[in-house]
């Protein structure tokens, strides 16, 4: 397996994606969102670039559906939930449509549209989308895996780069003479880095508050979500899109996987 990490909005090149497996990271917070969702039970999720295209999406599929996003951190007027991970617990979401959209999260879900297989990852799954990753490979006969750091307001984040180095941290235990590019190894080394610490949640929660997306959380006042979006492998799910209908469900592991 060849491990790409990419910047979305710095240097990614057009149709870097294309044909690979794409893991689309936006740990603050659409990609940790998206999965805790999923995880507390929500039967699908609908990831939408634009905010009138998800009130239409939201509305056409009827009082059940639950409408969730944020701008600038902050949930958009009218919409049932914003973008923290707490604010979706089993009773709000489970057996239910939700429909959201974030300012950079959906964005870049949107631009890995080539690539041949998508998933969402982030810190709280990252062994379980290793594996996802390495089962979607082999049943595409497929080599290349792009970890797509979705950035903040078109900046490098350094939060989504800890999140690809925990994901590739997590599939070099089982695999470790498999293929890195030099952005892919940097991200590697900055986790292993940090998680090396006593208590890798608070050492990675600390480097969240002073990246630019968790600067802004504590701006506003949401600093709670940081050590929540820095819990390596709370959950093993992994939303999977799909690209015809538009939705991301829990991709079920093959049994070789488990």
């Amino acid at each position: 397996m060849r491990w790409h990490c990419h910047e979305l909005f710095h240097r990614m090149p057009e149709g870097a994606v294309a044909g690979g497996i794409a893991v689309v990271i936006d740990v603050l917070r659409a990609s940790t969102t998206i999965i805790t969702a999923l995880a507390n039970g929500a039967a699908r999720v609908r990831p939408m670039a634009d905010v009138a295209a998800a009130r239409a999406s939201a509305a056409a599929l009827g009082p059940g559906a639950v409408l969730g996003g944020e701008r600038g951190g902050v949930r958009i007027d009218g919409f049932d939930l914003g973008n923290s991970p707490a604010e979706y617990a089993r009773d709000r979401v489970a057996g239910r449509s939700l429909v959201i959209t974030t300012t950079n999260g959906t964005a870049a879900l949107a631009a890995c549209r080539a690539a041949r297989e998508i998933v969402v990852g982030a810190i709280v799954n990252r062994s379980a989308v290793a594996a996802a990753v390495r089962q979607l490979a082999a049943a595409a006969d497929c080599g290349d895996a792009h970890l797509v750091c979705a950035g903040t307001d078109g900046t490098v984040t350094a939060e989504d780069v800890l999140a690809a180095g925990a994901i590739l941290d997590a599939a070099l235990r089982d695999a470790p003479a498999e293929e890195l590019d030099a952005p892919a190894r940097a991200a590697l080394a900055a986790f292993r880095g940090v998680a090396g610490a006593v208590d890798p949640r608070a050492a990675l929660a600390a480097e969240f508050r002073r990246a630019p997306g968790g600067a802004n959380l504590v701006a506003l006042g949401m600093e709670a979500d940081l050590p929540l979006c820095a819990t390596l492998d709370a959950v093993a799910v992994v939303p999977r899109l799909d690209v015809a209908s538009g939705w991301l469900t829990e991709m079920v592991p093959n049994a070789e996987s488990r």
